[in-house]
């Protein structure tokens, strides 16, 4: 093991210290005068004792604990200490035997005189005390003058090792801004000397890099910060030397050091700052609503949850017209469109954008405001765009068997851009089937291009384009539906016509015998008929014919039943096989 200079310095008087702690703590012989108080707290053993010298003649062990100093590196052995038996009376004729832990190799005995000496140096940390026994035999007879008896040596310490840190270094971590006094780690040295004896183990911390930021409490270890407003987003990463000394930290003693590397976590104690105080943002008129159109970002010096912050449009007027939600990873504003643009109506817009921390900390509120704003001016672009219909779809209508070329309706569509290019108009039909209908190219009134007929066709649905002369490719579409409305061009059918109506001679007066009925292809108003009896046909009394809205309740022999509707007439021929019922037919 190191020997330190100081520990050397003293070994060269240890001949001199060790004769005077002999002198001091061992007995010899029956000289009881020696044996002081000190002595007997020492714990000498006594085996046999004048107690019972009323018993039998007075012997027995006298010595103290026995001492050695560690370390020693003298060029003499050390001596320990003295065996002495009251029944040696100098004159050769008792020996000392000595047993136990390192007899013979760490401690050797002059069997003669009882004198024990250590042979090695000696390291308290390994081993800090040995025990050993002791004999007393004449030297003639080999016969035991003492019984045997056991004591301790102890290794007495020297401050040869010096504080560590075996876990160190260390990290720890304090709150950016902390307080003066703030704790922040404790250190704690560990020294194998011996803590009960001396100053040889008792430490004092003291702090040789770190200040003025931090300090040490010499005592405990505790280091706590010494400065206050302590900014991580300036310096967050100090590394503190912490010195750990013994002999109470006076001049000589030994020390060791350590690292503890302490972080500033972060705080909500910086607001978001815009880099600029206005922004501009360019996005064509025909940008779609609900997409993204821009995006801006506001710096925070803090991280993680202390930098999250919310972006919002503080101006009505914008706000209507754009939005801005925030972008959790980026921590961007992103801007997106509520509205359409229009370059013709408006060609520059101005938001006033706002960016506040989502998680203020209220013991930083006399910093300020925790938020920042700026604006941004959006300039629209203008884009050609295609015509534009008047109308989301047009609705028309043309009477049936009206002329060709008879006009039905009117488009209309104008270019929205500045330039105000002529429109054209055209009726789309890629599958080239037959068009009953054309438009004016510069007009965009549609006209029949043959006669129509309402009841092969109702409805007619064309769509029609309108592109611009300067950029054909600027091209609009609209729907159109022309309805064809009816005329009173068809006369009523009666279906069952010429057919047969057999009648039972039985049939009850009153009984119905046959319900006839008529259709017309023209609609409810047009289709509206009566049924009759011509007046050149005879009237039957036994039989009644009545109108039904629509049906007509019949009972005859051979007769025919006339279908009327103003202007238009049709006949039925009905025939009875029963003769005799002509007689009776009548008419209602």
């Amino acid at each position: 093991m190191r020997v330190p200079a100081a520990v050397a310095a003293v070994s060269r008087l240890c001949p001199l210290v060790i004769f005077l702690c002999v002198v001091s703590q061992s007995c010899y012989g029956t000289r009881v005068d020696l044996m002081s108080n000190r002595a007997q707290r020492n714990q000498t053993k006594l085996l046999d004792t004048d107690k019972d010298s009323h018993h039998r003649p007075k012997r027995g062990w006298i010595w103290n604990q026995f001492f050695v100093l560690e370390e020693h590196i003298g060029p003499e052995l050390q001596y320990v200490g003295k065996l002495h038996s009251n029944s040696d009376k100098g004159d050769g004729s008792v020996r000392y035997i000595l047993s136990g832990e390192g007899a013979g190799s760490i401690f050797i005995i002059d069997e003669t005189s009882g004198d024990i000496h250590a042979a090695k140096s000696l390291d308290r940390e390994r081993k800090s005390q040995y025990v050993l026994h002791a004999r007393a035999i004449d030297w003639r007879t080999n016969r035991s003058l003492e019984a045997e008896s056991e004591f301790i040596i102890k290794v007495q310490d020297v401050n040869d090792n010096a504080p560590t840190f075996p876990d160190g270094p260390f990290s720890a971590t304090v709150p950016e801004m902390s307080d003066i006094g703030t704790s922040v780690f404790q250190v704690t040295a560990s020294d194998a000397d011996d803590p009960t004896y001396g100053n040889s183990a008792k430490i004092v911390y003291s702090i040789l890099e770190g200040q003025p930021y931090f300090s040490v409490d010499p005592k405990t270890g505790i280091i706590r910060t010494a400065m206050s407003n302590m900014d991580r987003e300036t310096r967050n990463h100090y590394a503190v030397l912490i010195q750990a000394k013994d002999m109470a930290g006076s001049v000589g003693g030994l020390s060791g050091s350590t690292t503890v590397n302490i972080t500033l976590t972060d705080v909500n104690d910086n607001p978001p700052k815009f880099s600029q105080k206005s922004y501009q943002l360019y996005v064509p008129e025909l940008a779609p609503v609900g997409k993204a159109v821009g995006r801006i970002r506001a710096n925070d010096e803090d991280e993680g949850q202390n930098a999250e912050m919310t972006y919002s449009i503080s101006n009505a007027d914008a706000a209507a017209i754009f939005s801005i939600t925030t972008d959790a990873e980026s921590r961007e504003g992103i801007i997106s469109l509520k509205q359409p643009l229009n370059y013709e109506k408006r060609k520059v817009h101005t938001l006033n954008i706002e960016a506040s921390n989502t998680h203020p900390d209220s013991r930083f509120s006399h910093l300020g405001p925790f938020k920042d704003s700026t604006s941004l001016r959006v300039i629209v672009g203008d884009v050609d765009e295609p015509p534009v219909f008047s109308m989301d779809y047009y609705i028309m209508d043309v009477y049936e068997n009206s002329p060709a070329s008879t006009q039905v309706g009117t488009v209309t569509a104008v270019d929205p851009d500045s330039t105000n290019s002529a429109v054209r108009y055209f009726i789309e039909n890629e599958e080239e089937r037959p068009l009953y209908f054309t438009i004016g190219v510069n007009s965009g009134i549609i006209r029949t291009t043959q006669v129509l007929d309402r009841e092969d066709t109702a409805w007619h649905n064309i769509t029609v384009m309108a592109a611009e002369v300067d950029n054909p490719r600027m091209v609009s579409h609209v729907p159109v539906t022309i309805q064809v409305l009816d005329v009173n061009d068809n006369i009523p059918a009666i279906s069952g016509g010429n057919e047969a109506v057999v009648v039972c001679e039985s049939t009850k007066n009153g009984q119905v015998i046959q319900t006839i009925r008529a259709a017309d292809l023209d609609n409810f108003a047009n289709g509206k008929f009566s049924f009759y009896v011509p007046a050149d046909h005879p009237a039957n009394p036994n039989f009644t014919l009545k109108d039904n809205g629509g049906k007509a309740l019949v009972i005859s022999l051979t007769f025919f039943v006339m279908a009327h509707e103003p202007g238009r007439e049709i006949w039925g021929i009905f025939r009875d096989l029963n003769p005799r019922l002509l007689q009776n037919f009548d008419y209602a």
